[in-house]
């Protein structure tokens, strides 16, 4: 209707042109937004205001030259010119009531749209090291990430997801040593634990596994405990299986999925890093300095140059990042987005820069990122920061197997990503309108109650004869529920376009709060069947609706709570 609407401004305006009140060719941005006050219409246009100095006219004046100007549209009942020059449209009842119709007749794809087209998108997320469980930092980026693949095949991307494995470096290396005390009978509370050691209970679990020979599958390797506490090498391998393992059970419980697993320890086996880092060289955007090879990452908009290569040897961390993306490059996604926690900030511009050194055709400002704040989570008014399982951490687990999946994923996709987020325990158990995940899933869960009630009183509901009753929704309340559904293909594409899931999260709760307190003021299953016919059809989108928006988040919509 937006698209409708702007398309009969520009006609209007060609009418002004050709009418000598326009400049010539006269095809401005036409902005078209949902008002706020429903008594402002449903629709309105700034053109006017947009316009004015190059028409040389007062902003109302135009207003009402364009309004006189547009062609007679049969969704449009009346137009009002607002303030200093803004176009109101108001929108006919049948119009307005044909959302359920839309909504019915698409079903789960109501919402969905090609604006992707098709192309290809990859969006990385988690990509925890294989050091220990998935903790609630990682929950939150696993339900973001998820959510955005999910929003953007909504929209025709043709998605992949990945998650990349850190499982080369100087944290493996304790891991394995971690590993090897537990397996030779020392404590973290003994001087020969190792400095920077891991000291969670799961470092007995894995020391557990290797000594007693235990076959792991890890995906792409099978690995099998040697029982040799020697064996450092045999240990790290074993470790990082096992813990991949863990990882995969933690997302599993999560529900969520990935298309695709890539292993650091890949890019130096293949020779990327050092293919890499030749080029890099070989395009003269490198130097050598106390004995240490730095990338001119100032030419690429950084505060000062980088170092690639250590002077005791080893790349820095950003290095094989750069060999990692210049692979996904090589694999055609023309976009990536990596949602990753906001302490990697400071690894964007040294990874475009790179990226931008090999001069080799990759978009300036690529690859996308979104960026996770820190979760604190909080149970009776304190902080929960602790893991009997991991020891210095709470893990994601421990969260899903206390407040479920459901309450778990839509917490943590809740707010927007670039804000600091407080999951309260108390809050998320609760059965209350306080609570947003229950006051949605109620809200799905009441439709089919009273679809079920139908036969109770000896009725039944027919969809098409629901439809042609739907001039009975006259009430603000009924109203109210219209424009909220209509709202929601706009908030996909935008939460989709922004990435930022939280908006559809936002939007679930206003539509279940709009829905509860119409159900309160008016009753479906009234005698009178045909408004209960149309009731029961605005009841059946608002369920459609709430279930297509929890399912890109990832949340379940019961049929009975």
């Amino acid at each position: 209707m937006k698209e409708e609407l702007s398309q009969l401004i520009q006609q209007a305006l060609d009418t002004l042109v050709a009418e000598g009140q326009l400049p010539a060719a006269t095809r401005p941005g036409i902005t078209i937004d949902r008002t706020r006050d429903p008594s402002h219409g449903d629709l309105a246009s700034n053109v006017a205001l947009t316009l004015a100095k190059t028409a040389g006219k007062n902003p109302r004046e135009l207003a009402g030259l364009i309004c006189a100007a547009l062609p007679s549209a049969g969704f449009v009942s009346k137009t009002e010119i607002a303030g200093p020059g803004f176009i109101n449209f108001f929108l006919t009842s049948d119009s307005s009531q044909a959302v359920i119709g839309r909504v019915l007749a698409e079903g789960a794809r109501y919402g969905c749209s090609n604006t992707g087209g098709g192309r290809k998108v990859q969006v990385e997320f988690v990509s925890a090291n294989p050091t220990g469980p998935l903790h609630v930092g990682h929950g939150r980026g696993a339900a973001v990430g998820d959510s955005l693949c999910r929003l953007l095949t909504a929209t025709g991307w043709d998605v992949s997801s990945e998650f990349y494995y850190n499982d080369a470096g100087a944290q493996i290396d304790n891991l394995a040593l971690s590993v090897q005390a537990r397996a030779r009978g020392f404590t973290p509370d003994d001087p020969e634990w190792p400095d920077d050691g891991y000291r969670g209970n799961y470092i007995s679990d894995v020391a557990g596994a290797y000594l007693a020979g235990e076959q792991i599958d890890a995906k792409d390797r099978h690995v099998a405990g040697a029982g040799d506490a020697d064996n450092l090498q045999a240990i790290r391998e074993l470790a990082v299986a096992y813990l991949r393992r863990e990882q995969d059970l933690d997302l599993k419980a999560f529900a969520v999925h990935f298309d695709h697993y890539f292993l650091e320890s890949s890019l130096y086996d293949s020779g990327a890093v050092e293919k890499a880092v030749a080029q890099l060289i070989a395009r003269g955007h490198t130097y050598e300095h106390d004995g240490a090879l730095w990338l001119r990452t100032t030419d690429f908009g950084d505060d000062k140059d980088r170092v690639m290569r250590k002077r005791e040897g080893g790349y820095t961390y950003f290095v094989p990042d750069i060999a990692y993306h210049l692979n996904k490059w090589q694999r055609g996604f023309e976009r990536v987005i990596n949602e990753q926690g906001a302490d990697h900030h400071s690894t964007i511009t040294r990874v475009r820069a790179g990226l931008q050194a090999l001069e080799i055709g990759i978009p300036e400002g690529w690859p996308d990122y979104v960026l996770h704040q820190m979760v604190t989570v909080i149970r009776e008014g304190k902080e929960v920061k602790l893991s009997k399982r991991a020891g210095s951490y709470l893990t994601l687990r421990d969260l899903i197997e206390e407040v479920g999946c459901d309450a778990t994923r839509y917490f943590l996709v809740a707010r927007a990503p670039s804000s600091q987020l407080t999951f309260d325990i108390d809050l998320a158990l609760s059965q209350s309108n306080d609570n947003p995940v229950y006051y949605i899933q109620y809200a799905h869960a009441r439709v089919c109650s009273v679809l079920r009630k139908l036969a109770e009183h000896g009725w039944d509901w027919q969809q098409e004869r629901g439809l042609a009753a739907l001039d009975q929704l006259q009430e603000e309340h009924e109203k109210a529920l219209l424009r909220r559904l209509d709202q929601y293909p706009e908030v996909v594409a935008n939460a989709a376009a922004a990435s930022e899931p939280h908006r559809v999260a936002n939007y679930l709760r206003e539509l279940a709060g709009e829905f509860h307190t119409c159900y309160n003021a008016h009753k479906v299953l009234t005698e009178d069947q045909a408004l209960r016919d149309a009731r029961l059809a605005l009841c059946a989108a608002v369920r459609q609706v709430i279930a297509n928006g929890l399912d890109l988040l990832g949340v379940s919509a019961p049929e009975a709570m």
